[in-house]
């Protein structure tokens, strides 16, 4: 987890809740951490922007319980 970290933090626009999400993200299925880190070590130059995407495009990204959770009406 420490190199997810490192390696996170890294990127040049990171931010706090950035790292913090993606580990999250990454702590609910050790299988995870791997694909994470491929990923990272793809590229020198990958954004915040380009991890948020990857994580957001894998199939079993939405058992994270990321979603709308209540409606707003006007």
């Amino acid at each position: 987890m420490e190199e997810l970290v490192t390696k996170l933090n890294a990127i040049s626009d990171s931010y706090f809740a950035f790292v913090t999400g993606i580990v999250a993200y990454v702590k609910q299925k050790p299988e995870r951490l791997n694909i994470v880190l491929d990923y990272l070590n793809s590229s020198e130059d990958l954004t915040s922007s380009d991890v948020v995407k990857f994580v957001m495009q894998q199939p079993d990204f939405h058992e994270f319980g990321v979603g709308i959770k209540e409606t707003v009406s006007c």
